[in-house]
């Protein structure tokens, strides 16, 4: 698997680098690039797989332009945060990775983006959350306020509200007792994680 790193730290480009040379079950060859300026020509030479960007640095991005610019349409895209970042910008993104992601989670992540399979079968509820989403489930029903999910995962609190709106448009549940519930059958969560407050309010 070719992955080209856009990111000006060159200690963050780096140790990412290496974390991803060491997963297990992914061959990985790395490209580090400390500016924008380098990433149409080497996404033209190497056509990388992955293409891991830092939106704080880079911004907004026209995927598809890039695509076009390239002639190389069959990558994917990680945001890899390194602070506040609008919500909008990592949309545009197939995943998102942070600084203290461990080398388990990024290869769960590389799991999901490369090695799923197509299925005829109906994708159950929870193929219908972000990663992001899940995420946000799992911190609420382990009791956290919006401004300490907003910290545990580098985001505005106004992003983890916008987020907690989308989540009871999709489920239909608007409540945290009903999330717990939700959170514990599709296994999103350990039970023994889940806050003792929203146990006895079920």
């Amino acid at each position: 698997m070719k992955i080209a790193i856009l990111e000006p730290s060159a200690i963050i480009r780096s140790g990412l680098a290496t974390v991803l040379k060491r997963l297990p079950g992914f061959h990985v060859q790395t490209y580090e690039l400390s500016s924008p300026e380098m990433l149409v020509g080497n996404m033209r030479l190497y056509k990388p797989d992955l293409l891991i960007i830092n939106p704080v640095y880079w911004g907004i991005q026209d995927f598809q332009r890039l695509k076009d610019e390239t002639n190389h349409r069959n990558f994917k895209t990680m945001a890899i945060i390194t602070g506040m970042v609008d919500e909008s910008v990592i949309a545009r993104y197939d995943d998102v990775t942070g600084l203290y992601d461990t080398a388990e989670q990024l290869k769960q992540k590389f799991d999901k983006l490369f090695n799923e399979e197509e299925s005829d079968e109906i994708p159950d509820e929870t193929d219908t959350l972000s990663q992001r989403e899940k995420e946000i489930i799992s911190c609420v029903v382990k009791g956290l306020t919006n401004k300490e999910i907003a910290t545990e995962l580098f985001l505005s609190t106004h992003t983890v509200i916008t987020h907690r709106r989308n989540i009871a448009r999709k489920l239909g549940i608007h409540s945290a007792a009903g999330l717990t519930i939700y959170a514990i059958m599709n296994k999103l969560v350990d039970i023994k994680d889940v806050n003792p407050a929203e146990v006895t309010s079920i």
